[in-house]
């Protein structure tokens, strides 16, 4: 069942749509110092998602304060990012997810399907079982799910914490329970990434 939603365009244009309310808030929040946010996108290879949606996921929403001697940028948390990582954030959870347990047979269709190696794979996994559990983030947040997590099947148990019935609504609740973790704030604080 989530091996389908690599390659399911409409749950890539959804995290697309989430992306845009989140740039909106921002945005109409303004900056801190009072001044209004101009758009400073920023261009990304996103990997992993559908062709037809290379364009759409090739810029990553920012903005810079328009304020002489402010010029602060913000970057609003990404349903479409995990941070700096080169591949899609929902292709990070469910490639990490289906790992577990994966064939060779499987690691070879995800290896056609979204164009990644064993080594990657093996990293994020390492990322979610050391830096992602070990990060104040993660210590804070655990505390709010209301059934325990088994960090050696992260993400996979993460996903089974949130209550949906149907697979890509449970992998937006886990992809907007972790969207702090998409900010350029918490990828310095992390040694390591994907």
């Amino acid at each position: 069942m989530y091996q389908t939603l690599l390659s399911d365009s409409s749950l890539y244009t959804i995290l697309l749509k989430l992306d845009e309310d989140l740039a909106a808030e921002v945005r109409e929040r303004g900056c801190t110092c009072g001044g209004c946010l101009h758009s400073a996108r920023y261009r990304r290879k996103a990997r992993g998602v559908p062709c037809e949606l290379d364009e759409a996921y090739s810029t990553r929403y920012s903005f810079c304060c328009a304020e002489e001697g402010c010029r602060r940028r913000m970057t609003p948390p990404s349903f479409r990012f995990l941070g700096r990582k080169v591949f899609a954030g929902a292709v990070v959870v469910l490639v990490t997810m289906l790992r577990h347990g994966a064939t060779p047979s499987r690691m070879a269709q995800l290896r056609e399907l979204v164009g990644v190696s064993y080594r990657t794979v093996k990293r994020w996994r390492d990322w979610w079982g050391c830096v992602f559990v070990k990060s104040s983030f993660w210590r804070g947040a655990r505390g709010l799910l209301r059934v325990p997590v088994d960090e050696q099947l992260l993400p996979l148990s993460l996903l089974g914490a949130f209550s949906a019935k149907e697979g890509r609504t449970k992998l937006v609740q886990l992809l907007r329970f972790i969207l702090p973790v998409t900010t350029s704030c918490w990828c310095r604080h992390s040694e390591n990434r994907l």
